[in-house]
């Protein structure tokens, strides 16, 4: 049998099990996984022995060419997605904003614009709800229907974003019927907006407090007052960027409860701290982003939760914005310096040098949080997010003893610094393929623009109870 491209004498790892097997691709798709295919016929041969043969990576939090007043995050969708398949991803799930006074459906367009004829690999959308109407909740129905299927909602930023108790739990409700995911950013905005004027008001104006005016606690609290509302609810419920261990708690005894809870966190939490946002100079502006970086202390713990999943998925919160002409607009004033920091190229191989090399979690955790997960969680299984006939080829070959050091020098992220600079990593993605085209090679970019397809997902497909002892 003729096949496009054999991927031979690979380690094809998967959640349940890690086997040594040859992976043919043909139209686009994954035709057969067995050991010793027959090589004559074959289009390309990669010998991937010694190498882990992964699905392809699932970002599901992601923020390109997004406005922030006058500014744009820096990466738009070309160069994003460019940077993840650098990185090992070969689908992301991006946010459509609603502005106030804009129908969802009209966000939703006004993002496909933006990613169409633009996106290197497959995208799907959230859409973010921060005017709430009774007609808004009628198009919950409908996108769900047109593969829009998870909301996000923030608990953060009065006047700007926040919804309040009453109108997340009419989302919770709405989605409850509907099949639809909400995601919520749990902080408790007005808590938070009173600690920043006491703030501004003693002259404290560097880069760390940030932090110091949106503590833990503040996560906590909206954690667990958001579980309390999806339960009302009876919702599923996904987290995005738990960054501590008390939020985790309050995951953990959701779980514990068999309640449809889920949960993110992000590479910088697991990698670096509240320490970095006090560097010398305005250097801590590189570490500014939301909710803020915590204490070492956490990081064990979110490792922790990750292993026994209590948390199902790392996704980057990739939200670049340049340190000159973007961040250092808040030299003066740390509430001006755009929230957001870089990481879609680099989630892969932090999760893996931190996680598999350090001997936190096994391989096929690994292949869990990045991929496997998210695709069931945000209803894009058995389409993405698995190596099985019939599967989208998305796959990459992954070298596990390779090393690389993290640097702005050579990332292909549009941003001018890297918050991991220096740092040396192991494990690299060696192959990436998408739908079948081989698109990175040896560290060549061989896709193109306008490659990406719009992902029309369905509901969540993963059940509550599922836990991992990686």
């Amino acid at each position: 049998m003729a096949y496009d491209i054999l991927i031979a004498n690979g380690r094809v790892v998967s959640p349940e099990e890690t086997r040594v097997a040859d992976v043919a691709i043909g139209g686009g798709r994954i035709a057969e996984v067995a050991p010793h295919l027959p090589r004559d016929g074959a289009g390309r041969i990669f010998d991937a022995a010694g190498k882990l043969v992964i699905p392809g990576g699932i970002d599901v939090h992601t923020h390109l060419d997004m406005p922030l007043g006058k500014i744009r995050s820096s990466d738009d969708f070309e160069t994003g997605t460019r940077a993840a398949a650098f990185g090992g991803t070969t689908t992301i799930i991006d946010f459509a904003n609603q502005s106030r006074g804009q129908s969802l459906h009209q966000a939703v367009a006004e993002w496909k614009s933006r990613a169409a004829g633009n996106a290197v690999i497959d995208y799907g959308l959230h859409c973010t709800i921060c005017d709430l109407s009774p007609a808004v909740l009628e198009e919950l129905d409908e996108l769900v229907r047109e593969g829009v299927s998870s909301f996000k909602v923030f608990m953060a930023y009065p006047g700007r974003l926040m919804l309040n108790d009453a109108a997340i739990l009419q989302v919770l409700q709405r989605c409850a019927r509907n099949g639809g995911l909400v995601c919520v950013h749990a902080e408790d905005g007005p808590a938070v907006e009173a600690l920043i004027r006491e703030a501004l008001a003693a002259g404290h104006t560097a880069p760390k407090y940030h932090a110091l005016t949106r503590p833990a606690t503040v996560e906590a609290a909206a954690t667990a007052r958001v579980i309390a509302l999806a339960e009302m609810a009876s919702a599923p419920l996904y987290v995005v960027h738990v960054t501590c261990r008390q939020s985790l708690e309050c995951v953990a005894a959701a779980r514990a409860r068999s309640l449809p809870v889920f949960a993110e966190t992000c590479p910088h939490y697991l990698f670096l701290s509240r320490d970095d946002l006090d560097r010398p100079g305005f250097e801590g502006a590189k570490f500014v982003l939301t909710p803020p970086l915590r204490e070492k202390d956490d990081q064990q713990a979110l490792w922790e939760g990750l292993r026994t999943g209590v948390l199902q998925a790392v996704s980057t919160d990739h939200c670049p914005f340049n340190y000159h002409g973007q961040k250092d607009r808040g030299r003066n004033d740390f509430t001006l310096i755009p929230n957001g920091g870089p990481g879609i190229e680099h989630r892969l191989g932090l999760l893996y040098s931190g996680g598999v090399a350090a001997g936190r979690i096994s391989e096929n955790r690994f292949v869990e949080l990045a991929s496997t997960a998210p695709a069931r969680i945000f209803g894009m299984y058995p389409r993405k997010g698995v190596i099985a006939p019939g599967s989208d080829a998305d796959i990459v070959i992954f070298d596990p003893s390779a090393e690389r050091i993290i640097s702005a020098q050579t990332h292909h992220m549009r941003v001018d610094y890297s918050m991991y600079e220096g740092l040396k990593v192991r494990g690299v993605p060696q192959v990436v393929i998408a739908r079948g085209q081989v698109i990175v090679e040896n560290d060549a970019f061989l896709g193109h623009a306008g490659a990406g397809e719009f992902l029309k997902r369905d509901v969540c497909s993963i059940a509550v109870t599922s836990q991992s002892q990686g």
